[in-house]
Order: C-alpha cells, then structure tokens, then sequence
C-alpha cells in the first residue's frame, strides 16, 4: 500500500486542502483543524448543523495562519497571539481565542448566519475521549475526536459497487460516483482488500507509526456531494445495510500519531491487523 492523497482541513467544517506532504505531530497534521467557527455564544458550528459551510474553502498558511475562501473572494488571517482562550460550548476540552471581527462579518455574509471564526492556541490541552480511544497521553485539536482520519480507495471502490447495486435493485437511476472527499479523510490509500482497515491496529505511513484509535462513524454530512451541495441518500443508506453496527454507520479509522515527522504522496504503508472485524447487526435499518 502507499499514500494517494493527503488533506488538510484548516478550519473544521470548511472545504479542505490537497497537499503534497504534511508535518506529523502529536496532535495530527501541521495546520490541520486549528482553527474552527462559532456562533456568539461561543457554542461551535460545524458542517452537520449547516452545510453552507462546504461553500467555503480554507488553505494554511506559513506561521499558522488560515486563508479563507468563497468564490472568487479571500480573507487572510493571523493566529491572535496575547488572547485568552476560551471554551468552546459543544467541543468537550477544547479552547479557542477569537480571531478578526471584520472576518467574522465576512463570513457571517457569506453563510448567512452569525459566526465567529476560532484558533486554538495549544492542542496539548485538549484531549481525545476515553469513549473514542483516546489514552491520557493524546492531545487534539478542534476535530471531532481523533487527530487523523485514514479512508482506503479500495474501500470506496467497494463502497460505490454496493450503491449501484442498490440503485438497480431499486430500479433508480444511478447517482453521480461518489468521491472521497465526502468522508474527509487527512490521510488516503490505495488499500488493500476492502476494509481491511477495519482490523488494523498500527499503521505506519513513510517513517511515522500511529495508531488506530477507532473506526470512523459517519454522519449525515457525508450525505452532502462536496462538488455540488446537493443531498442524497447516498452513501448513508447504503452503509446501512452494509456498514451498521453498535448503532453507526462506519467507512474509515481513526489515527493517533506515535511519533512526530513526516508524511507524503507516494509514502509506502505498512498496517498491523490485531483486531478481530466487526459483524454487522442482524437487522441493519435505513437511512
């Protein structure tokens, strides 16, 4: 196996960016989920609650700032050194320091609701939740509850067979491919046999070994194209019949870095299967 594709998604719940090579560190990817949005209660809002969010696209910058996009306009930001951070409501551990006020009337603009953009100043104080695999060495940034996320293409390949099976079956007319950056993965591969991921207990990526802190469940975002916006029941009612089980829908692992360096496009990967795969339930339901 080797790395396909790496992503980084520096502000959460905006669209991500492609790199080429990412800086390791204990905490996930070099400028990845710094920096996030809340409303003026300073409770965070995510792409689950608004999908407008995917109209926007964010790029790290050098010294840990963010540029901003919509369309054909841009906002740069720098990191607020000197602020007190603040907890964020909905994001158990995690504390942030407000950014630009003029920044945050630009994207209030452009979403359509009122939103404050975020940047957490220091990811050791956060850490992953014991329910989601986290052990009191982790440290997190504003994702959800691991550093990184890893997805294989032969997964999705699999993946994209059962929908258009479940496309014939119901004598629908086949929707557009799916892509992968529906799941917002930090980390792809070319995979191995399908799902193989789920039974992985360590990977090592290039030099730098993580491990699987979980499997990854899925939310309705993924039912979002990131291309067009237009929702769908796809990939959701699909992974319900084949992907449900301890009432999730699961398509990707969770990563922990063991070590800090450096990943990049081409890196060969090396898994260690340790866990037993997981059965799915008697009864999966739809979605």
């Amino acid at each position: 196996m080797h790395v396909t594709d790496i992503r980084l998604y520096p502000v959460k719940s905006l669209a991500g960016q492609a790199v080429t090579s990412a800086a390791v560190e204990p905490w996930g990817l070099a400028g990845d989920r710094r920096w996030g949005l809340v409303d003026e209660s300073g409770h965070k809002v995510t792409a689950l609650m608004d999908p407008r969010l995917l109209t926007l696209s964010s790029e790290h910058l050098a010294g840990g700032g963010v540029l901003v996009r919509h369309a054909e306009q841009s906002r740069r930001v720098h990191p607020p050194h000197g602020a007190t951070a603040r907890p964020i409501g909905g994001a158990v551990g995690a504390h942030a320091v407000p950014a630009d006020p003029e920044v945050d009337a630009w994207l209030t603009q452009r979403v359509g609701r009122p939103l404050r953009l975020v940047w957490q100043p220091d990811p050791a104080d956060r850490g992953i939740p014991a329910d989601r695999g986290g052990q009191p060495q982790d440290s997190l940034t504003l994702a959800w509850s691991s550093p990184l996320v890893l997805t294989t293409e032969r997964s999705l390949e699999q993946l994209q067979e059962w929908v258009d099976e479940t496309a014939d079956e119901r004598g629908e007319r086949r929707a557009e491919r799916l892509v992968m950056e529906r799941f917002r993965p930090n980390v792809v591969v070319d995979g191995d046999t399908p799902f193989a991921e789920d039974g992985w207990s360590h990977v090592r990526i290039g030099d730098v070994d993580h491990r699987v802190s979980a499997l990854c469940d899925r939310c309705v975002v993924t039912g979002v194209d990131p291309l067009t916006l237009r929702t769908g029941p796809e990939p959701l009612r699909t992974l319900a019949a084949r992907r449900r089980w301890d009432g999730a829908l699961w398509f990707g692992v969770r990563l922990v870095p063991l070590a800090t360096g450096e990943v990049r496009v081409g890196d060969p990967v090396r898994a260690v299967t340790a866990r037993p795969t997981p059965t799915l339930d008697q009864a999966p339901t739809t979605v």
